[in-house]
């Protein structure tokens, strides 16, 4: 049985979001009355239930369709595997906090069907009109700045490259798919930047609202994530993002390495072989939980179980380099008369690779 075409699809990222996922329903379906649009919820496997809600209304409401991740997160991803996964030509992603403004939906509609040449409409905070609603002076500030390092890397001089509310011709991003970073949560900027040409845009105002379920996830770690997207997108090419996390945790990881060690050795006088193993322990396991925290994020691991197991596959993936690292400085210690300094952190060295390859195989890489 065939239909009307269908004109757009509107992607919701969510993560803990079940109290709203039928009021965006209930929004969209006031805001494109008489649009043929259907919903897809990307639901990054959220423990409240999130996407059985929106299931449950899939059952009596066919324009709504449910994409459940299992071991993927992020919303850039999310987002991606959305707009890759609609027939509808047009694509708009939305959050599912509710603080974006779907009523201009319909208008960003009309203004890609009115004008070919136009590959994306983006809602925009930062123009006439548009406003961030009740944003403290702190986070104003902090989003001016990220908008000021976002448009030295774009092609295009946007006002609010930083908004994740925007509408796009969908055969622009399934060309590009393989291309985007999908790391952090903006996911309009990637786009933007990993373009093979410059995007031709229209900049539509709305005013930013308040959440009023849920919590928000904006943390420190969101602004880290930012950091590293425009990395990725500027020397990412060269040098792979994750592999400088990687190496940068590392670094403070051999900082713990030093500290225990120089505790043990230097100041309990325990033999330097013996300082040696525990302080490798000790930054081993710093390592892991900062890695699965940040480098990882995207496919951290959750609960006890995942984080016991993860502690000990990544200590079994590190022992060779580990044990490496033990015998390195113990010989050169013992053989060479070195400095415990030089001897420590020749060990050091010596395993960043290995642990970088192996533990994003099989610690990270198995759920």
């Amino acid at each position: 049985m065939s239909g009307p075409p269908l004109d757009l699809a509107v992607v919701i990222p969510t993560f803990n979001e079940v109290r709203n996922v039928p009021v965006i329903i209930a929004r969209l379906d006031q805001a494109l009355a008489g649009r043929h649009w259907e919903a897809i919820f990307v639901d990054d496997d959220s423990p409240d239930g999130t996407a059985d809600t929106a299931r449950e209304i899939a059952r009596v409401d066919p324009r709504v369709r449910v994409i459940q991740r299992i071991g993927r997160r992020g919303l850039s991803s999310a987002c991606i595997e959305g707009m890759c996964a609609t027939a509808a030509p047009i694509v708009a992603v939305i959050d599912g906090d509710l603080q974006h403004d779907e009523t201009i939906l319909p208008k960003m509609l009309d203004a890609l069907h009115q004008d070919e040449a136009l590959d994306v409409v983006i809602g925009s905070r930062f123009v006439d009109g548009g406003g961030t609603g009740d944003w403290d002076h702190d986070r104003v500030a902090k989003s001016a700045f990220a908008t000021r390092l976002s448009r030295r890397i774009l092609k295009a001089d946007l006002n609010d490259p930083m908004s994740g509310f925007f509408m796009i011709r969908t055969a622009i991003v399934r060309g590009m798919a393989s291309h985007l970073a999908a790391i952090g949560f903006k996911i309009l900027l990637d786009i933007m930047t990993a373009s093979p040409k410059p995007l031709h845009f229209l900049e539509m105002p709305y005013t930013f609202r308040v959440r009023t379920e849920g919590e928000s996830k904006l943390d420190h770690v969101v602004a880290m994530e930012y950091l590293i997207a425009i990395y990725d997108r500027m020397f990412g090419n060269y040098v792979p993002v994750r592999f400088v996390m990687f190496s940068v945790i590392g670094a403070f990881g051999a900082g713990i390495h030093f500290t225990v060690l120089a505790a043990l050795f230097k100041g309990l006088g325990l033999g330097f072989t013996v300082s040696t193993i525990a302080a490798t322990v000790g930054a081993m396991t710093f390592n892991f939980f900062l890695n699965n925290a940040l480098t990882y994020r995207d496919t951290r691991l959750k609960g006890a179980r995942q984080l016991f197991d993860g502690w000990v596959s990544f200590c079994i993936v590190c022992s060779p380099s580990a044990l490496a690292n033990i015998g390195v400085a113990a010989f050169l210690y013992n053989t060479r008369a070195d400095p415990w300094e030089v001897s420590a952190l020749a060990g050091v060295v010596l395993g960043a690779v290995w642990n970088y390859a192996l533990s994003s195989r099989f610690t990270w890489g198995r759920y």
